[in-house]
């Protein structure tokens, strides 16, 4: 295949990679809905099983840098391809898995591709179309995991209550085929830029920016999952839904969070870093007026819908400003940037517990999420600020050259 990329084929590559972010996403989030499910049947207690949560999303934020860091000098086609192989390969054993421990490692062994695929994919992304529109086509794959959210793992909780859990797996395996498929016939090779060695790669943790902007998606994002986690108990023991109305106020939260994926992609392409601080502003806000509206029904309702927007609002924007400042070493600070979504959902759902056990209870959850995204907002700022200090910096410098220069020649 040639590596010029034509003009029709950027966006069937774009559904490829997005196919791949929803079996991804699939498997990552529909273990929740069927937790009793493997329990009774593996003879473990429910919180045991709650561990294959865990055991998946440290698996994301330790092997995706490592993987990817061992990985840079394969063809970047190639590697995803690899990688879905993994995710066939780990679903697979979980469906077939004879006890827990085996189930705790095919576990784990998915999610082996999750960050290194997301932090790769991201990079194809914005090689496949024009500069000015490549926080979009991040924004696109990643709409593979809010739609995941919306009809992923509805229909993956559902098949497993219906048939056993390991339908689901088998269904999730399905769909790494399907993808492995699409990537094998629509993502283009891309020509191999100059490739950072292992020490290099390793060198983006030295930048003040590439920290910052970790630092703002550990804080940004934790915010959301301080409440989220707990979103079950917050609408029937506080709003006073029954356990039925869950799942379609979650369906709201989706559908929020496939707009405003696609909305944020597109402010990011159109001015990042003060998209960037807006949406972390909304978020803030939203979060803080959900401890005003979480009594009333229909409000918590139309704040759940906002909740949903501005929490991805922000992921495009945030990948985009990882990979914009981590110059020389893409690979490992766009895989990073993947752990650090996952050190958010693992730090803000631990967070909401003590806060549940040993603070002012479920009722305080909405502002001391705010004030954790308050907190990423904060590191954005400063981030910004220093771009403006350079930008500033570099013009007093092009000044002091042309005044050199002009000397020279009154000279002449």
């Amino acid at each position: 295949m040639s590596t010029e990329i034509q003009r029709s084929r950027p966006p069937l590559a774009l559904v490829a990679l997005l196919i791949s972010a929803f079996a991804i996403g699939t498997t990552e989030f529909v273990i929740m809905g069927i937790l009793p499910e493997v329990a009774a049947d593996l003879q473990v207690t429910l919180s045991a099983a709650g561990l294959l949560v865990t055991g998946y999303a440290l698996g994301v934020a330790i092997g995706g840098p490592v993987i990817t860091a061992f990985t840079g000098r394969l063809p970047r086609k190639s590697l995803l391809f690899g990688l879905m192989l993994i995710f066939v390969a780990g679903n697979l054993m979980a469906a077939v898995a004879p006890n827990y421990a085996v189930l705790m490692i095919a576990r784990v062994l998915a999610s082996f591709a999750h960050g290194t695929f997301f932090g790769v994919g991201s990079i194809v992304a914005t090689r496949l179309i024009p500069r000015e529109k490549q926080a979009s086509a991040i924004a696109m794959m990643f709409a593979g995991l809010t739609l995941a959210n919306i009809l992923g793992v509805p229909f993956g909780t559902f098949v497993g209550q219906m048939w056993g859990w390991r339908s689901t797996f088998w269904i999730v395996t399905a769909l790494g085929i399907i993808s492995l498929v699409g990537i094998g016939g629509l993502v283009p090779r891309i020509a191999q830029e100059a490739v950072a060695g292992f020490r290099q790669e390793m060198r983006v943790l030295r930048s003040k920016q590439v920290g910052l902007a970790l630092l703002m998606t550990v804080l940004g994002f934790g915010g959301v999952f301080t409440a989220f986690t707990y979103i079950a108990p917050i609408l029937t023991d506080i709003t006073g839904f029954g356990a039925g109305a869950v799942t379609p106020i979650l369906l709201v939260f989706g559908i929020g969070m496939t707009i405003g994926n696609t909305v944020g992609g597109k402010l990011a392409d159109w001015r990042l870093m003060p998209s960037l601080a807006g949406m972390l502003v909304l978020l803030t806000a939203v979060l803080a007026l959900f401890t005003l509206t979480i009594s009333y029904k229909i409000a918590t309702v139309v704040t759940v819908f906002v909740w949903g927007f501005a929490s991805f609002a922000i992921v495009p924007a945030f990948q985009m400003r990882v990979l914009q400042k981590a110059k020389g070493s893409p690979n490992i600070a766009s895989a990073l940037n993947i752990s650090s979504f996952n050190l958010a959902n693992a730090g803000g759902a631990y967070l909401g517990g003590w806060i549940i056990d040993n603070g002012p209870g479920l009722h305080a959850l909405p502002w001391v999420a705010a004030i954790v995204t308050a907190a990423g907002l904060l590191v954005a700022l400063v981030s910004w600020s220093l771009d403006r200090q350079d930008a500033e910096l570099c013009s007093q410098a092009g000044r002091a050259a042309r005044h050199t220069h002009n000397k020279e020649m009154e000279k002449k």
